[in-house]
């Protein structure tokens, strides 16, 4: 016991008062410590609980504000495994939303690019396939279309009969029916025997446009009819660009002419002089080929005329007139004085016509029957179609011919798309889809009404009549009605004609005759503007019809990242909700705005108008022409891709507008995904948004994508429309000046 506790009972003893009012003292003082330990204690415990309370109902918010269903938990993988956190959003949001994508994903050999519409079309391939080789259903078993189209695809995906047939069908309608192949035959070839206008009209009986482009076309100053329409045709290199210099392709090219001349003939004495004077022959047409950029620049040099009148527009030595009642007679279509045509690049039609007055019987037969041998190739044995792969290669930068049941299968589709759908939305498409996306058509054509009534560059008649017209846009989702329906009628009609049998060169020659006849039978029918369009449900693309006015979002696209019914929304509208705005707006860009709300090419807005309007789109084609696709060095040029530029930028503006309305109307009770709960819904938008145009391409495919197609890179399809847009600026709080912030943006819509 401590000294000082006895002290204190000796004190007690002698004096007692004391000692009694010291000791209750210290119980006192004890007793006061032990109530204040309870009391704090209490508080801490009181806290410690209210934190707890607070963080179980933080993590039940949490919890609850994420989504965590299976197309969550895929939107968040691959979205997670496509943004780049490293990069700011404000220097440049195409790297931030696919810099780990482009480090990870690798250009497959076959195609030459890899982006988001090549994954969902190589998974549309393999449903195709999957749909011709699994058994029918009952109910399409005694479906005679279905049955034809998987006939075809059998004969071309039997290799063995493909190599037992060899080429002598390829040679037999050569020799046989247009007049032969010089190349193959040194100098024992007759040219006294030599009619271009018989091998024209030959090559077109088998779908062949060659230098010359006749067919029908919907008449663009009365979309309720057809006409008749002569334009150029392509070249064997798509783009006068590539004939200018030599190089690694105009080599190749070459070198694919050689190659197959000589896999064909055991009569070389003439193959090489023949292959270096056909493509002297074409670098000369070529020269005042029109590129794509001159074609929509030159819109206004279309002439329209009659057939009794066409010979007053030619003066050339190729009989027109006589060529397109010869052609049309295929069809049992006897053409009249009276009905219309619409000719387009004169100039190039009359230089190509002199360029051909110039040359000898020799080099005309064997560049024409170049042209279309040079497309036989890909339907041969394995042999001849190694060489055209071997051209593939440095055309498009591939490594690889795709398996040959995907090639199969899209040759299949691509002739005989809605035989094929019939069988794909039954199994793959998702009904929810049109519900949920017509609600969205709907929101999104609001806001591009409510942009047009704000704009401040249109005159009240223009804003009006516009207005009109995006209120009269006719929208196809998914599929033609008759598809889904038990009646096949239809569709038994559409495919009569299609009858195929196991050779698969006997079925190639005669789907181009079917096609060919196709296409001129139509000239005496009546347009159907509220008609499915010609592409089938099975493509992962969308369409704006100008001389329909309609908008089309078939099945195909009706895929992750654009569409999840269950997946927050505004997935889906930075997702297919911003091709639904650029499809509208394809309406009302520089081509589409030509066309009123009946699809009939007239002036329908002031001249006032139409100069502002073009005030605003040289901003976009300046912006554009500006970026530089460094991997090729190569500048985008602004107006080959305007429209599509154009398109673009309104098109996420009113996603975005439609998404915000839609919040307001609905509550904002979009869920998170896990992962990344940090960024708002309307970041999120954006995000989707990019990651749809993550894009990485072989320098082959991207020379080729830039001097031939009417959209820019995926990158500047980001960069772009961002860095125009004040909403992409205040979602991530980025100031004008920026990487990805222009300080004086181009708008259009």
């Amino acid at each position: 016991m401590p000294m000082e506790f006895f002290l204190n009972i000796y004190h007690w003893k002698d004096d007692p008062i004391p000692v009694v009012s010291s000791l209750k003292k210290h119980v006192l003082i004890l007793f006061g410590i032990l109530i204040g330990i309870l009391f704090i204690s209490t508080i801490v415990l009181a806290i410690l609980f209210t934190i707890e309370k607070n963080k179980t109902i933080a993590i039940k918010t949490v919890e609850n504000d994420l989504c965590v269903t299976s197309p969550c938990i895929k939107a968040a993988n691959y979205l997670l495994e496509s943004i780049d956190e490293s990069v700011e959003p404000c220097e440049n949001f195409f790297q931030f939303a696919c810099g780990t994508w482009l480090k990870n994903n690798r250009i497959p050999d076959d195609t030459g690019a890899q982006d988001t519409f090549n994954v969902l079309r190589t998974q549309l391939d393999n449903h195709v396939v999957d749909i011709l080789t699994s058994p029918l259903t009952n109910d399409t078993i005694q479906i005679k279309s279905i049955a034809n189209a998987r006939q075809l695809y059998d004969s071309c995906i039997d290799e063995l009969a493909i190599e037992s047939a060899g080429v002598d069908t390829v040679l037999s309608v050569i020799d046989g029916e247009l007049g032969g192949w010089p190349i193959l035959n040194g100098l024992s070839w007759n040219e006294t025997q030599f009619n271009l206008s018989r091998l024209i009209f030959k090559l077109r009986e088998y779908n062949n446009n060659i230098i010359y482009n006749c067919g029908t076309a919907t008449d663009d100053k009365n979309s309720s009819a057809y006409y008749i329409r002569i334009a150029q045709s392509d070249l064997g290199l798509e783009q006068r660009q590539y004939y200018l210099n030599e190089t690694k392709l105009t080599l190749a090219y070459k070198q694919f002419m050689y190659d197959l001349a000589m896999s064909l003939t055991n009569d070389t004495t003439m193959v090489d002089k023949d292959a270096r004077d056909i493509y002297e022959f074409e670098k000369k047409i070529a020269f005042f080929h029109w590129t794509t950029a001159e074609q929509r620049a030159r819109q206004n040099d279309i002439i329209r005329t009659t057939i009794g009148n066409l010979s007053r527009i030619f003066n050339t030595s190729f009989d027109f007139t006589n060529y397109l009642r010869q052609i049309y007679s295929l069809a049992n279509v006897t053409l009249f004085d009276n009905d219309n045509v619409s000719v387009s690049e004169l100039e190039f039609l009359r230089n190509a016509s002199l360029i051909i007055d110039q040359h000898s019987p020799r080099v005309l037969q064997n560049y024409f029957i170049w042209r279309f041998m040079m497309n036989r190739a890909a339907n041969m044995p394995k042999r001849y179609r190694v060489i055209r792969e071997q051209f593939d290669r440095v055309y498009r930068g591939t490594n690889a011919e795709r398996p040959r049941s995907i090639s199969c299968g899209a040759y299949v589709n691509n002739n005989m798309g809605f035989a094929v759908s019939k069988l794909y939305i039954k199994k793959y498409f998702d009904e929810n889809a049109k519900n949920q996306s017509l609600e969205m058509i709907h929101n999104i054509r609001s806001a591009f009404i409510e942009m047009l009534e704000e704009s401040t560059w249109m005159d009240d008649v223009s804003k009006s009549k516009a207005k009109e017209k995006a209120l009269a846009i006719d929208e196809k989702i998914g599929y033609p009605e008759y598809l889904s329906s038990d009646n096949i009628t239809e569709l038994e009609q559409d495919y009569a004609e299609y009858n195929f049998n196991e050779s698969y060169i006997h079925n190639i020659f005669k789907m181009l005759k079917i096609k060919s006849k196709e296409n001129f039978k139509i000239l005496r029918e009546t347009v159907d503007r509220k008609a499915w369009g010609a592409s089938p449900p099975t493509v992962v693309n969308a369409f704006y019809t100008p001389s329909k006015n309609q908008i089309a979002f078939p099945a195909g696209i009706f895929q992750m990242p654009f569409f999840n019914k269950d997946t927050p929304k505004y997935l889906n509208y930075g997702g297919i909700g911003a091709v639904i705005g650029h499809e509208i707006t394809h309406g009302f860009d520089d081509n589409g705005r030509q066309y009123d709300k009946d699809g009939n090419r007239i002036l329908w807005w002031t001249s006032e108008t139409i100069d502002r309007f073009n005030k605003r789109k040289t901003c976009i084609v300046d912006q554009y022409s500006q970026y530089i696709l460094e991997q090729i060095n190569i500048s985008i040029n602004g107006n080959q891709t305007q429209g599509e530029n154009i398109a673009d930028n309104g098109g996420i503006k009113e996603a975005f507008y439609a998404y915000r309305k839609w919040v307001q109307k609905n509550g904002n009770f979009d869920k998170k995904l896990p992962g990344l709960i940090k960024y708002s819904s309307e970041q999120m938008f954006f995000i989707n948004y990019a990651q749809v145009w993550c894009s990485k391409m072989t320098d082959s495919y991207a020379m080729n994508r830039v001097l031939t197609g009417v959209h820019s890179p995926g990158q500047f399809r980001v960069l772009g429309p961002t860095s125009n847009f004040d909403e992409f600026d205040r979602v991530f709080g980025c100031k004008p000046g920026q990487g990805n912030s222009r300080v004086n943006k181009c708008i259009v819509w």
